[in-house]
């Protein structure tokens, strides 16, 4: 099988439009300016002679910048703004992205390379170990109406806008009112304080001492929401009006 699927930068030339590299666990493949010295030719005056190297590891791919001057950026578009920097003459960094886009800096020009790495390989969930079941890392009820505020305020940044403003509380009332008619700011702000305490960004009124409130409430929420996978697109759902 397959290990990872390279996508050029777009072209205008119409016999390359389509092109794809796909390589298996070991191969590599170079690119820069250079016809004759690259897997693949990006025919830009401000991409290096000699730019980089994928190589697919496995189920997983690892990028080398050969560029003397510039940074590479690998982004993950999943990922509310994930990226990785890769500095000038490093090698064999590491992608751990399923989806990712190389962003080469090109004389004023942000050159896009596209790598899927479909392939996963998984434990067998029979070999651990017999026993009490671990404790959930966060514990979370999809059915209950503060998953579905969670899921308003993470919809614009899953929807494939990583740094996209999050709505504000007027906005999320406005989302969930078709399924939630009573919804209100007072309902609304009092879920995601609930939120707020129950997956553990601030201490509950019991406990809490008398500082300053939690800054970016709405921003720690989705940020951690997201790095975790609490809320994914899937889940996206339960926003969908009933009928």
């Amino acid at each position: 099988m397959y290990s990872i699927i390279v996508v050029p930068p777009p072209t205008t030339e119409d016999e390359r439009r389509n092109t794809r590299f796909r390589l298996a666990p070991g191969e590599r493949l170079t690119f820069g300016r250079s016809a004759t010295d690259n897997d693949l030719e990006i025919p830009h005056e401000g991409v290096s002679r000699a730019a980089g190297e994928i190589t697919a590891q496995g189920a997983f791919w690892i990028l080398s910048n050969h560029s003397g001057s510039q940074t590479y950026v690998v982004e993950n578009p999943e990922g509310a703004g994930e990226h990785i920097k890769v500095g000038p003459g490093r090698l064999d960094a590491p992608i751990p992205f399923e989806f990712s886009r190389i962003v080469l800096p090109a004389a004023g020009d942000l050159l896009p390379i596209e790598v899927w790495a479909p392939r996963h390989d998984y434990r067998d969930p029979s070999a651990g170990p017999t026993g009490a079941t671990t404790a959930p890392a966060f514990s979370v009820d999809r059915t209950k109406r503060y998953f579905a505020v969670l899921a308003a305020l993470c919809e614009p940044r899953l929807r494939g806008a990583p740094h996209a403003p999050l709505p504000t509380v007027d906005q999320v009332v406005d989302r969930l009112r078709p399924n939630w008619p009573a919804a209100s700011r007072t309902s609304v702000q009092w879920n995601i304080d609930y939120l707020a305490v129950k997956l553990r960004l601030k201490p509950g009124p019991d406990t809490a001492d008398t500082g300053p409130r939690l800054n970016g409430k709405k921003e720690s929420l989705v940020s951690l929401a997201l790095r975790f996978d609490l809320v994914r697109e899937d889940d996206l759902t339960v926003l969908a009006v009933e009928r």
